[in-house]
């Protein structure tokens, strides 16, 4: 917030919603959570990724909020409305300060957006039809679009909200670069409104978060939650976090390896919790570069041609890869989104067939009757078994690709940098609107500026023309018919090539009450422990 007029009145309010808080002590409840992947940043603008949002969400705060039944709630704003075509109005939150002591008002929401616009934003996509935020009053912001944008307050539940003072202060008024690993105060360093502060972090192993005692939602019946101590604890082997849960020193896996499933369904101490993830698996290919980078093909890129690309699909067995690999926690798909997004269509959804002996005579065709190497890359984690399942299978028909398994942070950070030549990525949707994969994944990567992930480089101009025509369809039906139109132009030339749709189990210690949601993600705020 600015120093000036508004200063007194949110000071006060403040310094009330604290000492209302300060005034109900809550028992010591302590939830100590194990995942596979830590956040590779405190930033919570600089790189769109599950495992990042997983910690930040709990220290920061959107307008908008998204609750544990998948709908969209109020945050810092209590209402929104769209008062014209392309302006959506909120109004604020009374008596909300961060961390830090900070009154939280309009012009730090203005300033929050425009961060998320900045060229080293990895969140562009969750702004990318915003020309303006507008503060009107104090508790008052409009924001401003290009377009009619049904989903802005979707959107705003991932644009978490800064204080411009502090922010200057440390200066982070813009995000951290994340793909040249910038290291700057917000890398390491958080100051949000949410319900949790960090008070200690260890990157890679531990970070420790207790119960913000300025949180607005204090006392007053905003969350169902009672933890007041919550580990965010990383263990990248998975035999060592299902050891840590059976043997009580943690109280809730977050990624339970599928081979693991049976084995704790059968412990009367322990509870599964099952469910198809608004997430789905796919391959990418590099396609924009005169050559790949450590094959053994010079002089040209046999990504570029589509038969290749279809001799990539037509290698691969998905129900062999769900019945063995995922031991049934898949879902195979020929679609870039699951049925929980918006604009998903049966006819979207068709595989491209097993067929092995013609992926052979495809690459024939095309110049490669011996195969091809290229170097494929994937992350440690919740698919990297099935990374190493599918490169098995790409060099049955002569695709022989060399996989290396990154940590998190540095797969990421070389996906950004477009390094990789063929990689497999997960990639989930919180919007629960397709324009969100069209935009980050599918468009040419000058549309997605610094919000893309189209590593491959894929493009097609058709396509490409699409995407204005949908942003500013009003008419839901119409607007559905042309995603599934641009969805088509992708899958006909294969641009990615879909895998299956994530399936994630969390596990926990009988006596933690936890919500298994599609987005794989969960509000600390929201459990119970006893």
């Amino acid at each position: 917030m600015r120093q000036g007029r508004w200063a007194a009145a949110a000071v006060a309010a403040g310094l009330l919603a604290a000492g209302a808080a300060a005034a109900q002590p809550a028992p010591n409840r302590v939830l100590r959570m194990a995942t596979s992947v830590d956040a590779a940043t405190l930033d919570p603008h600089a790189t769109n990724a599950l495992f990042t949002f997983l910690v930040v969400h709990q220290v920061y705060e959107g307008l908008t909020w998204r609750g544990d039944d998948l709908k969209v709630h109020p945050g810092l704003a209590v209402s929104w409305e769209q008062v014209e075509p392309t302006r959506w109005r909120f109004r604020l939150r009374e008596g909300v300060r961060f961390a830090g002591g900070e009154a939280f008002d309009a012009d730090d929401v203005v300033f929050s957006i425009q961060r998320a616009l900045a060229p080293t934003s990895n969140y562009g996509i969750f702004v990318d039809t915003v020309l303006a935020a507008e503060a009107r009053d104090p508790l008052t912001v409009d924001i401003v679009t290009r377009v009619p944008d049904p989903v802005i307050p979707d959107k705003m539940t991932r644009v978490m909200v800064m204080d411009r003072g502090w922010s200057e202060a440390n200066r982070a008024t813009v995000p951290q670069n994340f793909a040249q690993r910038e290291e700057m105060a917000t890398v390491r360093s958080a100051n949000g409104t949410g319900p949790y502060v960090i008070r200690s972090r260890e990157a890679e192993s531990r970070t420790v978060m207790v119960r913000n005692p300025n949180w607005w939602g204090n006392g007053n019946g905003a969350s169902r939650g009672n933890v007041t101590e919550y580990h965010h604890i990383t263990l990248t082997s998975d035999a060592t976090r299902m050891a840590a849960l059976l043997s009580g020193e943690v109280d809730f896996v977050h990624v339970v390896p599928v081979q693991d499933v049976a084995r704790v369904q059968r412990d009367p101490r322990l509870r599964i919790l099952e469910g198809q993830e608004n997430r789905t698996v796919w391959i990418g290919m590099r396609q924009d570069a005169d050559e790949l980078a450590g094959s053994d093909v010079r002089g040209r890129n046999p990504f570029r041609d589509l038969r290749v690309r279809q001799a990539v699909a037509h290698a691969l067995d998905l129900d062999a890869l769900r019945r063995t690999t995922l031991r049934g926690q898949g879902v195979p798909t020929g679609s870039m989104w699951t049925q929980f997004v918006n604009g998903w269509s049966q006819e979207s959804d068709r595989r491209t067939p097993y067929d092995p002996a013609r992926a052979r005579a495809l690459l024939a065709e095309a110049g490669y009757p011996n195969g091809f190497s290229v170097p494929m890359e994937c992350p440690v984690g919740t698919y990297d078994e099935a990374c190493q399942a599918v490169a098995a299978m790409l060099a049955r028909v002569g695709i022989r690709a060399a996989l290396t398994i990154h940590p998190n942070a540095i797969f990421s950070q070389r996906v950004r940098r477009q390094e990789p030549m063929m990689y497999m990525l997960s990639w989930g949707v919180p919007t629960f609107d397709a324009s969100y994969t069209l935009r980050a994944i599918m468009a040419s990567r000058s549309i997605g500026g610094a919000a893309t992930w189209n590593a491959g480089g894929w493009s097609n101009e058709r396509f490409d023309a699409l995407l204005p025509r949908i942003d500013a369809e009003g008419d839901p039906e119409r607007r559905r018919a042309l995603i599934r139109e641009a969805h088509a132009l992708h899958n006909a030339e294969l641009g990615h090539v879909p895998l299956y749709h994530m399936m994630i189990p969390w596990a926990h210690r009988a006596g933690v009450q936890v919500t298994h949601r599609a987005d794989n993600q969960f509000q600390v705020r929201e459990i119970r422990v006893e």
